[in-house]
């Protein structure tokens, strides 16, 4: 009733707020490839329809004003107008040039731009027809009349794997190549440390300090050592590269790290956010030579409790580079000879007693398996395979997590805390986990809830239960959506996943900014200085998030690519795989081997006439029966793969 008279309204996950709803709102435009969109609003349950012809000059990702039709009676979600923008956040876009007599345009590979670029003549800037290229958006006024704009950038021949990969990642808002200033300052930067600065720091250079990386890793942000104490308990040092020592504040490199906010680990290369000067020589903790760290060391008992910590600037120089794979053949007892074999024993013991502690406490266990492209010179894809989670990768993932999680007290122990850069997840919206819950329960699964609020030991019984089942990736990843997404904030409600409740980000600041600013919070206030101001501290940490999202997308899309183009090389193959998903339009299947996501079409199911249930997520035939639901297992002909929208046709085999 009260909604009804307007006292309150109903906003997401199912909570009402004390607010009257205003006839014009500001939200971000989202456009659907087929022209209409969606306007993401505050205070809003659902978000706001528009249509192709209620845009106006807006483009996907706009912020906007809109105003509300009237609402229609039992109708939930709103039609809205665009009346003008607010910030056009759009202002490139990365497309295929083609010139056409005296005038050109762009066609965006970003299908949400659904208008072609005008380009005049005057600013084609050396762009040839069929040329990959970074065009700008400099006008656009009329919905009637294309946007114009101009040629910034050409990436290459569209035809080409690395190019596409590219622009993949630039048509994400991802910067490539540095700005000159940028370049000459990291120029500028000695490799050599001075003696003075050694000697004010806490000298490490004799401990037993290594590296576990991947093999084609460069930028080494991270080292540990590890040792017996006289009382029994372990000595557990992470070193982290001391990025703050070399870039300034504010200075050319570290405002383009802050506009980067993260590095990119594409499927065919790492896009840095330091200058590799940096990244991979002066900053990266390469064995043998003397480097820079910020230390984070602890005393540890046997049950992973942290009795003592320092946290100090150090020098040291790492005694060995490890693989990940290396280091897992000396865990499995397969060189006992090698010099750090009691090292990495005693560190795989602790990593042990740290990941039952964390469960024990709450942490939801997934263990997603990443998908890796082998690729060759033209950068093609030969292979696609799984690559799972060894002890190595647990190894310096537990220690990490302890720093990280150890320095925190720095600002947490005291009754007031100055603001601080805090890594947060919030608990999963309650609808999310309901509909989650609806999902799993069409496999066979149950999921503990209790109307949309699931604890932790719930997601891991369902977790546990499906580990080697065919159909765990598909629930895996569906749990994973589930979940609120983790991100920066000053504000520190927790970590629900890792059921922390102080955690930020420590070890990784050659790759990404927050631990930049983490480290240097961290030396401020050590050394009794003034806390920072909030309000620009939250909008950077909103800002890196945002970088954080669209790094994630960028590297996720560029496997999705890879994996398309693998596939258009194995059209009419036979594939294992499991029914991901059910819609009324078609089928969805996982390939086995190579979790490439495709679908079969309704359209092309001529062996009977399907029916949807929506109630159990299932196609089932009229005259022969045939059902197909959630986790079942198939075989699927691959007969269509289309490398710019990156989807996959399939036919189920005869």
């Amino acid at each position: 009733e009260m909604e009804q008279e307007g006292a309150v309204s109903k906003v997401k996950g199912g909570r009402f707020g004390f607010r009257k709803r205003p006839a014009r709102v500001e939200g971000v435009l989202r456009v659907n490839p087929q022209g209409f969109g969606f306007v993401v609003a505050e205070g809003f349950e659902e978000d706001l329809y528009v249509r192709e012809s209620n845009m106006g000059a807006a483009l996907d990702g706009d912020l906007v004003e809109v105003g509300l039709s009237a609402p229609a009676r039992g109708e939930r979600r709103r039609e809205a107008e665009v009346l003008r923008v607010v910030e056009r956040r759009r202002t490139q876009v990365v497309g295929t040039f083609r010139k056409v007599g005296h005038f050109a345009y762009v066609v965006p590979d970003d299908k949400r731009i659904t208008q072609d670029i005008f380009v005049p003549e005057a600013a084609y800037n050396g762009a040839a027809d069929g040329l990959k290229v970074l065009v700008s958006i400099d006008k656009f006024e009329d919905r009637a009349a294309s946007p114009e704009g101009r040629v910034l950038q050409i990436f290459g021949s569209a035809d080409d794997p690395a190019v596409r990969v590219l622009s993949l990642a630039v048509s994400m808002d991802i910067r490539a190549g540095f700005p000159d200033e940028v370049v000459a300052e990291a120029d500028s930067i000695p490799e050599a440390i001075p003696a003075e600065e050694i000697r004010r720091r806490v000298d490490l250079r004799s401990e037993r300090i290594f590296t576990i990386d991947p093999v084609d890793a460069n930028d080494f942000d991270d080292a540990v050592h590890i040792k017996r104490l006289p009382n029994g308990n372990l000595e557990l040092g992470v070193h982290i590269a001391d990025v703050s020592a070399y870039v300034s504040p504010d200075g050319p490199i570290d405002r383009e790290a802050f506009l980067r906010g993260t590095s990119v680990y594409l499927v065919d290369r790492v896009i840095p956010m330091l200058p590799e000067k940096l990244s991979n020589r002066v900053c990266s903790l390469r064995p043998d030579e003397d480097k820079l760290t910020y230390s984070c060391t602890m005393e540890v008992t046997v049950r992973g409790k942290v009795v003592g910590y320092r946290i100090e600037e150090t020098v040291i120089r790492s005694k060995y580079r490890f693989t990940y794979e290396e280091a897992q053949e000396v865990i499995d007892g397969k060189h006992p000879a090698h010099p750090f074999a009691s090292d990495l024993e005693a560190a795989q013991n602790l990593a042990r007693t740290l990941t039952a502690k964390r469960m024990r406490e709450g942490a939801i266990d997934f263990d997603l398996p990443e998908v890796k492209g082998e690729l060759d010179e033209a950068g093609v894809p030969i292979r696609l395979y799984r690559k799972d989670r060894k002890a190595s990768n647990r190894l310096i993932e537990e220690f990490m997590l302890l720093a990280n999680r150890t320095v925190t007290e720095v600002v947490t122990k005291g009754r007031h805390s100055p603001p601080f850069v805090f890594r947060i997840h919030d608990k999963p919206d309650m609808e999310k986990i309901t509909r989650l819950a609806e999902y799993v329960r069409a496999f066979g699964y149950r999921l503990e809830h209790r109307g949309g609020i699931v604890e932790s030991k719930g997601l891991n019984a369902l977790l546990e239960r499906i580990k080697d089942e065919p159909e765990a990736p598909v629930i895996e990843q569906a749990a994973l959506r589930s979940m609120a997404k983790a991100k920066y904030s000053t504000r520190n409600i927790g970590h629900y996943g890792l059921a922390f409740a102080n955690y930020t980000h420590f070890t990784s600041p050659i790759r990404r900014y927050p631990d930049l600013m983490v480290h240097r919070l961290l030396k401020r206030y050590l050394a009794g200085g003034s806390p920072v101001e909030a309000e620009k501290l939250e909008s950077r940490c909103e800002h890196c998030s945002g970088k954080e999202k669209a790094a994630t997308d960028a590297e996720r899309e560029s496997i999705r690519l890879k994996q398309v183009e693998y596939i258009a090389n194995h059209l009419g193959e036979t594939f294992d795989g499991v029914v991901s998903g059910v819609t009324k339009f078609g089928i969805y299947v996982e390939l086995n081997e190579v979790l490439v996501e495709g679908m079969v079409h309704v359209r092309d199911m001529d062996d009977d006439f399907y029916e949807y249930d929506d109630r159990t997520y299932r196609l089932m035939g009229r005259y022969t029966g045939k059902t197909y639901r959630l986790g079942d297992t198939v075989e699927v002909v691959v007969v269509g793969a289309n490398v710019d929208t990156r989807q996959v046709d399939l036919l189920f085999k005869d």
